[in-house]
């Protein structure tokens, strides 16, 4: 495949609004020897892309600017570096690259090989770009921060979103009850990916409602995340990944407090891979923009009404 000398990307250039989003020419990134160039198919869009947009995480994020938006992404390989065994030109991959470099609203992007895996084979592009940082924050939540095993229940918040959605089908895999909050437009595709019990947070109060859960996942912080205490049993694990839950508070419940922050994981997107080709694992895609639409793309995900994956389209799948 050639390698051209600039590329269309999706660039801040200062923090702010939408606005500043700005579809623009951009240099073609620097390939390392451990890496990958790869020519991006679709980038999924995330709750912290427009975080990072807005300025919110300045002080645990340090950019330099112009920045590249978009830790989510399908393609395929362009070129690999000269210590890069495991892929070569022309492999198709899918990954959550390093948060730390430009992402994925772009042309190409390079990628850590060791971030990468090869896309599942019964996806499309689109649908690959949806899995990586939100099914990585849903295993990492559930089971390494949770430690959830088979017979036990989760309590898992806003399961039609992207965490929520892959958190309900990962933690059916694995032979958890699920027990869903959503709302009412969502209740029945929510107990499509496998929930055993939806609560409809616009009719029922979940904190009155659910009982004795051993995990509850929590995807939305505040209120929601205080209300959740009651609903674990003595020695439970209230995990969040918003917020570090309150250490006094869990104290005062007998509960384990936890927090997950996802980190790229190249092998477990490879093992997610074939759950995915097994047909344990789907995406849920709310809506596919091209990548000039980026800005509308950011809005749908801060208004929290998404259902599912919000994709870029960046070449035709």
């Amino acid at each position: 495949m050639s390698r051209p000398m600039t590329m269309k990307a999706v660039r801040i250039h200062a923090y702010g609004g939408p606005e500043v989003l700005r579809y623009e020419d951009a240099p073609l990134p620097a390939v390392g020897a451990d890496d990958l160039l790869v020519e991006v198919r679709c980038a999924a869009v995330n709750p912290v892309d427009w975080k990072i947009r807005e300025g919110w995480l300045q002080e645990k994020l340090a950019y330099a600017l112009p920045l590249v938006l978009g830790w989510d992404v399908s393609g395929v390989v362009v070129e690999a570096g000269s210590g890069v065994t495991q892929f070569r030109s022309g492999d198709a991959v899918y990954a959550r690259p390093d948060i730390m470099r430009n992402g994925c609203y772009a042309e190409y992007v390079a990628i850590n090989a060791h971030e990468a895996a090869r896309k599942p084979e019964k996806m499309s592009h689109a649908a690959a770009a949806g899995v990586p940082l939100a099914a990585l924050t849903a295993w990492k939540a559930l089971f390494d921060e949770a430690g959830l095993r088979s017979g036990q229940t989760v309590l898992v918040h806003a399961a039609s979103g992207g965490v929520g959605s892959f958190a309900v089908q990962l933690a059916k895999a694995f032979g958890a009850i699920v027990v869903a909050t959503t709302s009412t437009p969502n209740v029945e595709a929510v107990r499509a990916l496998g929930a055993d019990r939806v609560v409809d947070y616009r009719i029922d109060n979940f904190a009155t409602r659910v009982r004795d859960v051993d995990v509850v996942l929590d995807t939305l912080g505040g209120e929601v995340q205080e209300r959740s205490w009651r609903c674990l049993r003595a020695g439970g694990t209230l995990v969040s990944i918003v917020s570090p839950p309150d250490a006094a508070a869990a104290r005062v419940h007998e509960a384990h407090a936890k927090y997950a922050w996802v980190v790229p994981d190249g092998a477990r997107l490879a093992m997610l891979a074939d759950m995915i080709d097994a047909g344990k694992i789907r995406t849920v895609i709310d809506s596919l923009l091209p990548l000039a639409q980026a800005a509308a793309a950011h809005e749908r995900s801060r208004s929290g009404h998404a259902r599912g994956k919000i994709v870029l389209a960046v070449r035709n799948d």
